[in-house]
């Protein structure tokens, strides 16, 4: 059997069927060891093995460490933004009071949230596509380092608004805030979508580390919103620290990345990338003639067919793992009050949704990230993938015939009780963290190694559109309550 139609995984997978023609070498090498098709050609292309033989170690888990952060660093910012709810409600609505506590609206502040999924949905999936297209045109550096600036310079600007009076011009900073969730949207997919990439040249447990960060961003935004209803008086100083906060972590970021290739590490896992998206490969490696893509063919984009040919069945399991997700979470988990709601007690009004919605999924997301480092099962061929994201189904009816308010269709409430809402959404989150993340991480191991750094961004355009299909839906699930 030809070794180029086996399945075969990356340099850096701990996933590879047994292929006879690889040399006793390679055999002795640990499992996050096993070659691809363009190192198994060790007769013909010595440059493979030696990617294996000569691998450093991550001292004091720096990389990991790093791409945990930069993970962190792609979503807190846009967490950020969208958490200082009731900053936005303040500057677009009618009323005066910086403590929040009035009750004026206005049809700007009313449909805000509408816009602003509006607002960001459309450019994340053109940036997305435009990342794809770059990949062998424009540097991950450029790409990388032009999207964190961009991401700084808008921040900065909202940051220098937030002590501005803009009760007299309402529409025009509505629409320029609306200007800066798109670009803030557009530059952290193609920061997310590059750096993913980019991580596709490393061991699995990089690429997971990046994963985690994000679900840690989400749980750190989720905290700061539960300590700003505990002990904030003002708004502005809320969405103040809010944005200050999201400033000095992207410049945070911009170092650590610059930090990047000068660590051994990473420099070996970065090198071996270019060098195989360079071409090191003789013509034929694709099996159908073609050199891989690169500068020297005209920096054309990659090839599309034979990633998905690889991993359409990951590509679908990503996409319905956060369809699924982001139907649920957080249009009708938000709306779920407690059953207890008329005693009184902060916990069952002021707390009740934070906590068992927002704080409570971001913390089993995280943890079923987290639990992608130690079990990696099923395995990236197994029909058990796509089951159990298939099985993920049913939460939906579960979460609406919970205690979910207001309901003008569905008046019956089969789960009476505050403690069905807290399982079903511990479920979401570990179920989304885990499954989300497995084929994440699988999808770049499956290709050849030139491809692994497009194949990142494909399982990102993925994640995405299934958040942007999901944001139509549940606006329809929303209605049918």
């Amino acid at each position: 059997m030809d070794v180029t139609d086996a399945f075969q995984a990356s340099v850096n997978s701990s996933y590879g069927t047994p292929v006879h023609s690889v040399n006793e070498e390679d055999k002795e090498e640990g499992p996050d060891d096993v070659s691809d098709g363009t190192a198994l050609l060790a007769d013909e292309h010595p440059a493979g093995p030696l990617v294996v033989r000569h691998r450093p170690e991550d001292t004091y888990n720096m990389v990991y460490i790093i791409f945990f952060l930069l993970g962190i660093g792609s979503l807190l910012p846009w967490n950020f933004f969208i958490t200082a709810k009731h900053y936005w409600m303040y500057k677009l609505g009618n009323e005066s009071d910086p403590e929040g506590h009035g009750e004026s609206h206005s049809e700007l502040s009313d449909y805000f949230e509408s816009y602003l999924a509006i607002a960001s949905t459309v450019p994340s999936v053109l940036c997305l596509v435009l990342n794809y297209l770059l990949v062998n045109r424009l540097s991950p550096s450029a790409r990388i380092i032009s999207s964190l600036v961009v991401i700084l310079a808008v921040f900065v600007v909202t940051t220098a608004l937030v002590k501005v009076d803009v009760s007299g011009c309402r529409t025009e900073f509505f629409s320029g805030t609306l200007a800066c969730v798109a670009l803030v949207s557009g530059a952290s997919n193609l920061f997310s979508g590059s750096i993913f990439g980019i991580s596709g040249h490393f061991p699995m447990r990089i690429s997971q580390a990046l994963i985690s960060g994000q679900a840690m961003g989400g749980t750190l935004s989720a905290v700061a919103s539960i300590v700003d209803l505990t002990v904030a008086n003002d708004v502005t100083d809320s969405a103040l620290a809010y944005f200050l906060t999201a400033d000095v972590f992207t410049l945070l970021c911009i170092a650590l990345y610059l930090v990047l290739p000068k660590l051994e590490y990473s420099r070996h896992y970065m090198s071996a990338g270019a060098c195989c998206g360079a071409g090191i490969l003789s013509d034929g490696a694709f099996g159908n003639g073609d050199r891989p893509p690169g500068p020297e063919n005209g920096g054309s984009a990659p090839p599309l067919k034979p990633i998905l040919k690889k991993t359409w069945t990951l590509g679908f399991c990503v996409f319905y793992v956060f369809f699924i997700s982001i139907i649920v979470f957080p249009a009708v988990s938000s709306g779920i009050q407690s059953v207890h709601q008329d005693s009184g007690s902060p916990w069952t009004t002021t707390y009740f949704v934070p906590l068992t919605s927002f704080f409570l999924y971001n913390a089993a997301d995280f943890c079923g990230r987290q639990a992608t480092a130690w079990l990696q099962a099923p395995g990236p061929t197994s029909p058990l993938m796509p089951i159990l994201v298939l099985l993920r189904t049913v939460l939906v009816p579960l979460f609406m015939f919970c205690n979910y308010q207001p309901r003008d269709h569905m008046h019956m409430v089969l789960f009476s009780h505050d403690l069905f809402p807290v399982v079903f959404v511990s479920v979401l989150g570990l179920s989304n963290g885990y499954l989300g993340t497995l084929p994440m991480i699988y999808g770049p191991k499956v290709v050849s190694r030139e491809l692994a750094e497009p194949t990142g961004v494909v399982m990102s355009f993925f994640l995405t559109l299934g958040l942007a299909t999901g944001s139509a839906f549940s606006v329809l699930v929303v209605h049918c309550i």
